[in-house]
């Protein structure tokens, strides 16, 4: 550590709060300096003294994150060694890498940071102390290091916990170190590598920052079914006036998975990574990291205010050069901006991030189509048949002409941090819905009266309302009849809700089209679960939609 380049501040909570091992562990013992556990406060004035990013007027900490605005899917790659060979879901969610390669990437990421500074925090994942992993990220931007203090779940910062903090996974994140592909055997110079054995996972080439995440929630779902735990890609949340009414919403982006878990009636237990243990349901992290595009505090008040708010950090997001004003309706950079908050931000919250057992699970798509109902009830091989399609449909791009709406299936509604077989998962889901008898729904918070272009997103007030129904137990007394296409029951009447948005067929003015339109999506439901078929039982096979 230079003493030229600290602040008696500085010099004050290191000398206080680092392990005495340092990071020899990881070769890396040429740094030039090494700062640790440095609060948020600190970590913003070096953010802002190393031009990291820009300060709001009211105190966000606004960063752009370069060519990669999103998490690089396709550069994925986990080592493949004995432990892992016959455990690991194989294929282009999980693709293997070998050790010799991963140790090569590791010794060039050594070489590149001699004598430069990283950032690091000790931190906890996992809100259940019997299944808390401690966890090391270093990173070579402070930001990044408000980043992970935001995202994953704080230890007391005393000399005593700091000092005897043995890290079970360590993450270094190097945005500007690439990989050679010629060398590395790698699709690009990005990569993150997960060495499921070593407990570490490396990441260069790119900046953003929910690989760091996002990587340890993948070693998560490879780690706690070990334990007997289910670990789930979803938001939670309880009744404030019953604590044994607690829900969990499956979901991939853009389906409301975090707007519809921040219910002013009910407290977020987590709203993006969970456990569910033989004792309920836990958060993994200590944050929330929300989608901000077009956010309004008329829609989402608690989310919005947050953007408002020292510690925050906002990724992508517009912000004018010199009033430091917000613009949350600028997608220029990308439709991808972000905002990374710790859940205390949030004004009601399960203060421990635990739960029992839940009554309800929904599962969240957004149908583009315009075909499924706006809530439907599973039965337990239907929920195994939609929990491994892990179905939603987003609307086409923008390029000229294209305008029909395209299917995502995204098994277990989180793919690519799946490290196991979807069915595998999907067996553990059945077992604690039968075991702990909860009902499983699937919500639509897509189109009604027509496709995308055609016609129009769900009100938001109305699948308020239909979660409501289900979360208060009223929806399951309500007449139900059974869609002839996706086989589930479908609600005939709910107070406030009008009849025909229950059936979408009698929203569309073409009612030969809404047919050729369900055949549609029911053909693109079978192809994708082709797949899958011979790791299911045959009633769970039997459980998607008919053609015909």
């Amino acid at each position: 550590m230079s003493e030229t380049d600290t602040t008696q501040t500085d010099r004050m909570e290191m000398s206080d709060l680092t392990p005495d091992y340092g990071l020899d562990y990881l070769g890396l013992d040429h740094l030039q300096n090494v700062w640790w556990n440095l609060s948020t406060p600190a970590l913003y004035e070096h953010a802002l003294r190393r031009y990291e990013g820009r300060l709001a007027h009211l105190g966000a900490l606004v960063v752009s994150q370069g060519q990669h605005t999103g998490r690089a899917a396709k550069d994925k790659y986990v080592v493949e060694e004995d432990q892992t060979r016959d455990n690991i879901w194989w294929g282009k969610v999980n693709v293997p890498y070998s050790e010799e390669k991963y140790d090569g990437i590791l010794e060039r990421m050594r070489q590149h940071l001699r004598t430069k500074d990283v950032f690091v925090q000790d931190v906890w994942a996992c809100a259940d102390e019997r299944y808390r992993l401690p966890v090391r990220v270093i990173t070579r931007n402070a930001w990044q290091s408000i980043f992970v203090r935001n995202m994953f779940r704080r230890p007391p910062r005393t000399p005593d916990v700091i000092k005897n903090f043995v890290p079970t996974f360590t993450v270094l994140c190097c945005p500007d170190f690439h990989a050679d592909p010629d060398l590395d055997d790698t699709r690009s110079g990005t990569f993150v590598a997960l060495n499921l054995k070593r407990r570490l996972v490396l990441i260069g080439g790119t900046a953003y920052a929910g690989e760091m995440k996002k990587s340890i929630f993948t070693s998560l779902n490879y780690l706690l079914p070990d334990s007997d735990v289910l670990p789930m890609h979803c938001s939670a949340n309880v009744s404030n006036s019953d604590p044994d009414d607690v829900a969990i919403f499956f979901g991939l982006s853009g389906t409301g998975k975090t707007t519809l878990s921040a219910d002013p009636k009910r407290a977020l237990i987590g709203d993006d990574e969970h456990g569910w243990s033989d004792e309920g349901v836990f958060n993994f992290e200590g944050g929330c990291y929300a989608k901000v595009i077009n956010l309004s505090p008329e829609m989402e008040p608690e989310i919005y205010a947050t953007t408002r708010r020292f510690g925050t950090v906002l990724e992508n997001v517009a912000i004018d050069p010199a009033l430091r004003r917000l613009d949350l309706d600028d997608a220029g950079l990308t439709e991808n901006t972000r905002a990374s908050y710790a859940l205390p931000a949030i004004p009601n919250i399960v203060p421990d991030s635990k739960g029992g057992h839940p009554r309800n699970v929904i599962m969240l798509t957004c149908d583009a189509f315009g075909v499924l109902p706006p809530v439907a009830k599973l039965d337990s091989a239907q929920a195994m048949y939609h929990f491994i399609s892990g179905y939603t449909a987003k609307v086409a791009g923008t390029e000229a002409g294209v305008t029909d709406p395209v299917a995502t299936f995204s098994s277990c509604f989180g793919a690519p941090f799946m490290a196991r077989h979807p069915a595998f998962y999907a067996k553990m889901l059945a077992e604690r819905l039968e075991q702990h008898g909860a009902s499983c729904w699937l919500v639509n918070t897509g189109w009604s009266g027509g496709p995308h272009g055609v016609g129009e997103r769900m009100k938001i007030s109305i699948t308020r309302t239909l979660l409501n129904a289900v979360l208060d137990g009223s929806l399951e007394q309500a007449p139900m009849r059974v869609d002839s296409i996706f086989g589930f029951q479908v609600p005939e009447e709910v107070p406030e809700v009008p009849s025909d948005v229950l059936t979408p067929r009698n929203t569309w003015n073409d009612t030969k089209a809404f047919d050729a339109q369900a055949q549609k999506l029911a053909k693109l439901f079978n192809e994708n679960f082709t797949q899958f078929q011979a790791d299911v039982s045959k009633e769970v096979a039997a459980a998607g939609p008919k053609l015909g």
